[in-house]
């Protein structure tokens, strides 16, 4: 199975930006690397130079890379970036189905977990129309993952680590939460560099904004999935950035899917790493969104499980001969 590292969601600043994906160029574990902007595109001026050097050293490291077009498309200033974006000679992941407009009949592109892929008939369309992989949306219920793989031979994604994407906006939360203007946020948002958690009147966690988007407040983590998923015919893992040492946390998913950690070491590993400081695989399992599998007991053939059978067992035999 194969790692992805999504487009970074947040709004940080340039020079952050360009040491995170230097990094994972040198040394980040991943095949495949999409960059850009998919949430703002007042945030795009502060980096954009930087977007094609640091592809270029990530295909240099033997990554591939696609880049992003935003998640909602309404501006005349984001439909020529849309344009751009499909002359730039890379691959182009599309998370707003009008950026399609701007590609040749034919021509290859990926789409990306913003667009509503739900279906054998929308997959099917968009094979046709070039799709060459597919990051389906997180909320997609499990039953649909095998049946969306035997309709189409093109890889599928599911998002593995990080905040969920629940929404985009036309709203700006951060500039209203600061009594700005959308027009004059004065970019507001990077005061939070993985999302502001959005707590209920009574102060349980609720969700996260990030500008435009809505976010979950706990961190979607697969790991406890990841044998399910291989079975269902999924091909690749998302992380989605996050500020840390995302390098450390790509090395532990590999780890985890090459069979040298298991789930319940990796999640124990990765909770101080986790934005929002818990977990979620709801939509993986078919429970509610917010719910941890890794909270449950583990299957009786899961490692872990048997692992605490042995200690078990080893237990009572010293019992009795005490």
């Amino acid at each position: 199975m194969d790692l992805t590292i999504g487009p970074n969601q947040y709004f940080w600043d340039a020079a952050v930006w360009q040491d995170f994906y230097a990094r994972v160029a040198d040394e980040a574990p991943v095949e495949r690397v999409v960059l850009g902007e998919m949430v703002c595109s007042k945030r795009l001026p502060f980096y954009q130079a930087h977007i094609l050097p640091a592809a270029e050293r990530l295909m240099a490291a033997g990554k591939t890379v696609a880049l992003t077009t935003l998640a909602l498309i309404t501006l005349r200033r984001e439909r020529k970036l849309a344009a751009e974006l499909a002359a730039a000679g890379l691959e182009v992941e599309v998370n707003d189905l009008s950026a399609l407009a701007h590609l040749p009949e034919g021509a290859a592109f990926s789409v990306g977990p913003m667009v509503n892929v739900y279906n054998e008939g929308t997959l099917r369309w968009l094979v046709g129309r070039g799709a060459r992989r597919v990051c389906l949306p997180p909320e997609l219920p499990p039953a649909s993952l095998p049946v969306l793989a035997g309709a189409c031979d093109v890889p599928l994604e599911v998002w593995g680590w990080g905040r969920l994407p629940l929404a985009i906006s036309a709203r700006c939360y951060h500039a209203r939460l600061h009594d700005r203007a959308k027009d004059n946020c004065q970019f507001v948002c990077d005061r939070d560099p993985d999302g502001r958690p959005v707590d209920t009147l009574d102060g349980q966690p609720f969700l996260a904004v990030n500008g435009v988007q809505t976010l979950s407040a706990a961190c979607a983590n697969a790991a406890h999935q990841v044998n399910r998923l291989r079975a269902a015919g999924v091909s690749a893992l998302r992380l989605s950035p996050h500020s840390g040492d995302f390098v450390a946390l790509a090395r532990l998913f590999r780890d985890l899917l090459d069979g040298r950690m298991d789930a319940a070491e990796f999640s124990a590993r990765t909770m101080p790493r986790a934005p929002g400081g818990r977990f979620a695989d709801g939509f993986l399992t078919g429970a509610a969104g917010v719910a941890w599998s890794g909270a449950q007991v583990p299957d009786a053939d899961h490692p872990s499980r048997r692992g605490q059978e042995a200690v078990a067992t080893a237990a009572a035999a010293l019992a009795g001969k005490s």
